[in-house]
């Protein structure tokens, strides 16, 4: 696979129009979250009958999430995750528009990241497309230390971050992994100043030669190792964080694992892989326990020979 194919796997382009959305956001400010969700029972009706191509997307991971699931059984599990998804949009919309003691964010782990912080090398973040990672984000405040993000927004996409709703600055640093070297000597910078760098660990932003091949939900996938190297480079401990929607207005923030890799300086991908594949364990598990949460909609296995 050449390094545009690989960047081309995915797309970070919202679904809808630019009026469908504002439809959504009016209807927040009016009638708050419940409003909002009564229509996207609607939306998500009309997108499983009427527009199946964006239901199919969640099916490669669907089959191994559920793999003795029938036609009709996956059809309902795929519906279920595109409301759970839609659902986590009109959250994230809510918090801009309505303010964010509208949402209840509970973090499980804070002392141990204060710790892990305190150690002087700074700390990474790794996140992944499950959940609602902008409520991981907004509940940070307490580390008292820059974060930055890595983070790659498409030309056109008019999906509106929480902060954009209430109309003020950005309250991370972006680095765009589309830069010079990808990024990294800016996240290399953020380390070294002893901040936090936040990362998603479950999609390849560049080329494919920036991957490693590990197993994840019963076949082999291929994940993004440069954090990995950065904390083996720097000492930085990598933090596995989760975010779960519990409840029509609540939260809940993970820490799911502490990740450790020594100074491997100079090594290929490929030892990097042990710990790449703590991260892809960590998220399966997520995925057993939530299984509707997951959103990453592409072919995670598109290479795998086993299916």
């Amino acid at each position: 696979m050449s390094p545009t194919e690989s960047s081309n796997l995915w797309s970070s382009r919202s679904v809808g129009s630019r009026l469908q959305h504002g439809i959504f956001y009016l209807l927040i400010r009016l009638g708050g979250r419940r409003a909002a969700y009564v229509l996207l029972h609607l939306v998500i009706l009309y997108y499983a009958l009427l527009r199946p191509d964006q239901r199919r997307k969640a099916e490669p991971y669907l089959r191994r999430r559920f793999p003795h699931a029938g036609s009709r059984q996956l059809f309902q599990h795929g519906c279920r995750l595109l409301l759970e998804f839609g659902k986590v949009l009109v959250d994230r919309a809510v918090v801009g528009i309505l303010g964010p003691e509208r949402m209840t964010v509970r973090l499980h782990g804070r002392e141990e990241l204060l710790a892990l912080l305190a150690e002087g090398k700074g700390l990474i973040l790794i996140g992944a497309h499950v959940g609602c990672w902008q409520a991981a984000m907004s509940a940070l405040g307490f580390l008292g230390t820059p974060v930055s993000l890595l983070m790659q927004r498409e030309d056109g996409d008019i999906d509106r971050h929480y902060f954009e709703h209430a109309g003020r600055e950005c309250p991370y640093r972006i680095i765009d992994p589309r830069g010079f070297l990808g990024g990294s000597l800016e996240m290399l910078a953020v380390l070294k100043r002893g901040e936090v760098l936040s990362v998603m660990g479950d999609r390849l932003l560049g080329s494919d030669k920036n991957a490693v091949a590990v197993d994840f939900l019963g076949g082999p996938v291929r994940l993004p190792f440069s954090a990995y190297k950065l904390a083996a480079t720097t000492g930085a401990p990598i933090v596995v964080l989760f975010s779960a929607k519990t409840g029509p207005a609540s939260y809940e923030l993970e820490l799911a694992k502490v990740i450790r890799v020594p100074n491997l300086a100079g090594r290929s991908g490929a030892a990097f892989a042990p710990y790449v594949a703590e991260f892809a364990g960590a998220l399966e598990k997520f995925t057993r326990d939530h299984p509707y949460q997951f959103f990453n909609f592409f072919d995670m296995w598109q290479n795998d020979e086993t299916k």
